[in-house]
């Protein structure tokens, strides 16, 4: 037991400096082949805050254990929201002002609700993961034309002033890119045998796993990816590193993971996990878009995304304990 806290400590603290290093090396290795701000901002950045959940969500599917992955993937939507966005908003509202971001917020909104249509009859088939990773092909590509379109868009320029601060030379840009991506896959498999561990030797669930030690683990790059970006009044980074990473869970991370090991799942995810991830999608949706003004996430309201986390924390605490 005690080896296997050790194993997830240890697991998460490489996951996390290679995450990190993982998103630096990528960002800087496109910005020197020519890739826009923009496109580093959406794909690399949005999605590769995501890379923690992918590798040990794939990790789990592998094991033979895809209730980690479904809980790491939905859990960490929830962190990235009510945590994350709760958190950063509740140091500085944050203002919305990329139209790129206004489009992805119903788009999240969207694949969120589609999803439940994969996992209403409590089983992921893997032709249903084959069409999931299909919408998410298609999210990506959408994401390259509106990068054409919309050079000008706030979002562009915060990517920008970002990029113009980071110094990597090419050489090193590739080596935290290569190192990154070969640490982040080692960590994984240690974070997920410590995990399965604790699972049987203390009784909880896998999903529980995944929604919790896992999910909050995984979900740390976005939330010092945010705290990091609205200290520069970096805005519309926050937010997108956000929307980007739940877009990539909900569709890159559940696909690919039930590709791999197709399976049954808890009704826990229906009747509890998924209507929470569901309510709070609507809540930043609704306060994101601002309709007819500014889009913005007050603290008022980052203190109510905060509050819902610690319920929902309280709930799976109080339901393991049962």
């Amino acid at each position: 037991m005690f080896s296997a806290v050790v194993a997830v400590i240890v697991g998460l603290a490489v996951l996390l400096w290679s995450a990190d290093k993982f998103v630096e090396g990528a960002s800087a290795a496109a910005d020197y082949a020519g890739v826009s701000p923009l496109l580093i901002g959406m794909l690399i950045v949005g999605f590769g805050t995501s890379a923690p959940e992918f590798v040990v969500s794939v990790s789990a599917a592998l094991n033979g254990n895809p209730s980690i992955a479904i809980g790491n993937a939905y859990g960490s939507n929830i962190v990235n929201i009510a945590l994350i966005l709760g958190l950063t908003a509740l140091i500085k509202p944050i203002r919305v002002k990329s139209g790129i971001l206004k489009k992805e917020l119903p788009i999240l909104t969207g694949i969120t609700l589609i999803s439940f249509y994969f996992i209403y009859d409590l089983n992921i088939k893997r032709y249903e993961s084959a069409l999931i990773l299909g919408l998410f092909i298609i999210i990506v590509v959408w994401g390259i034309i509106e990068d054409r379109k919309n050079s000008a868009d706030n979002l562009n320029k915060e990517m920008e002033e970002k990029l113009e601060s980071n110094n990597l030379s090419l050489f090193k840009a590739l080596f935290f890119l290569t190192a990154g991506l070969v640490l982040l896959i080692a960590s994984s498999k240690v974070l997920v045998w410590g995990a399965l561990v604790i699972t049987q030797k203390t009784g909880i669930s896998d999903l529980m796993a995944g929604l919790t030690i896992v999910a909050i683990g995984t979900s740390l790059p976005e939330l010092a990816s945010s705290l990091a970006a609205i200290k520069r009044g970096s805005h519309d980074i926050a937010l997108g590193n956000v929307i980007g990473s739940n877009m990539f869970n909900t569709l890159g991370v559940t696909g690919t993971a039930f590709l791999i090991h197709p399976s049954a799942i808890s009704k826990d995810v229906i009747i509890r996990d998924f209507p929470v991830m569901f309510f709070l999608t609507i809540m930043v949706f609704v306060v994101g878009f601002g309709f007819k003004n500014q889009g913005r996430i007050n603290r008022f309201e980052g203190f109510f995304l905060l509050s819902v986390y610690i319920l929902y924390l309280l709930l799976l605490i109080y339901q393991t304990i049962l």
